[in-house]
């Protein structure tokens, strides 16, 4: 359903997956908020097919003016690099905001940034797919997804809360915490199952052997837990260079609870663990 958004413009800068499909998204529920992409020549001629951006910039400058809604949806470290040029060249009391997986190295480079009226958010949308590229964007991705906001919650910034109401708008549910207290969580929720999935990977290949078995045996439940082994490196370099302490902790705990269900392997103490895990993944079905 179109509404209205208190948004006169929209620089979407990074228009692969999470990028398109925001702006892909922005298109359908706001219609009327012109959306500007800026990305590479091959990637913007894509996002103009697919109508996530009514118009390409070649330059940032373009891209940013006029916009007072900036979507950062770059990888982390290009992020950092184009931050001081974004801070300097965007709008007065436009709302700066990112999509990126860590927050606390993002929130500090922002902090040391921006002043002045122009507002950076640091925003991460719990959505995805193995795949990355404006080809897999998709205008429902961030439905039923959390989308994780740095900040205060019920900030008075019009800005803030007309974003906020923008991701709710396109089915998103907004969650409040600050960057440290984000990067531990994801360490958790979101780094630490990629890892396992290539660890997993790493243990199916190394045991097939001549013949194909055991991986000519495997059934969808072995497609199903490796799915995020299908992500390209490239998508996860970054993050895990900049959340390695959270990451090595989680695997910490991993380490520990399979040494604790080796011991229990023959035992009916087990069972308890098969029922804490399935109250966790109802918990998972029913919030989604």
């Amino acid at each position: 359903m179109a509404g209205t958004l208190p948004f006169r413009r929209a620089a979407v800068i990074g228009t692969g997956l999470i990028g398109g499909s925001f702006a892909l998204a922005l298109r359908r529920h706001f219609p009327d908020v012109p959306v500007t992409g800026y990305d590479r020549p091959e990637v913007l001629r894509k996002a103009v097919a697919r109508g996530a951006i009514s118009e390409a910039a070649s330059e940032l400058a373009g891209a940013l003016r006029g916009a007072d809604l900036v979507y950062l949806a770059l990888p982390i470290v290009p992020t950092l690099e184009i931050l001081p040029e974004i801070a300097r060249k965007a709008e007065p009391g436009a709302l700066v905001t990112d999509a990126c997986s860590t927050k606390a190295v993002i929130s500090k480079t922002a902090r040391e940034t921006f002043s002045g009226s122009t507002l950076f958010l640091g925003g991460h949308p719990m959505a995805g797919k193995e795949r990355s590229g404006i080809e897999h964007a998709d205008t429902e991705l961030f439905r039923g997804a959390a989308y994780a906001l740095t900040g205060t919650p019920g900030s008075n910034e019009p800005q803030v809360k007309a974003f906020v109401e923008l991701i709710a708008a396109i089915g998103a549910q907004p969650v409040w915490c600050d960057a440290e207290t984000h990067d531990w969580a994801v360490g958790i929720v979101s780094h630490l199952p990629q890892i396992l999935s290539i660890a997993l990977a790493r243990v199916v290949q190394d045991e097939t052997d001549e013949t194909g078995l055991p991986l000519s045996l495997a059934g969808q439940g072995l497609q199903d837990v490796l799915r995020l082994a299908g992500s390209p490196y490239e998508v996860w370099r970054d993050i895990l260079l900049t959340n390695t302490e959270n990451v090595s902790r989680a695997l910490d705990r991993l380490a520990q609870t399979i040494d604790y269900l080796r011991t229990r392997l023959a035992t009916k103490e087990l069972e308890q663990e098969f029922s804490a895990a399935n109250e966790i993944y109802r918990q998972l079905q029913k919030s989604r």
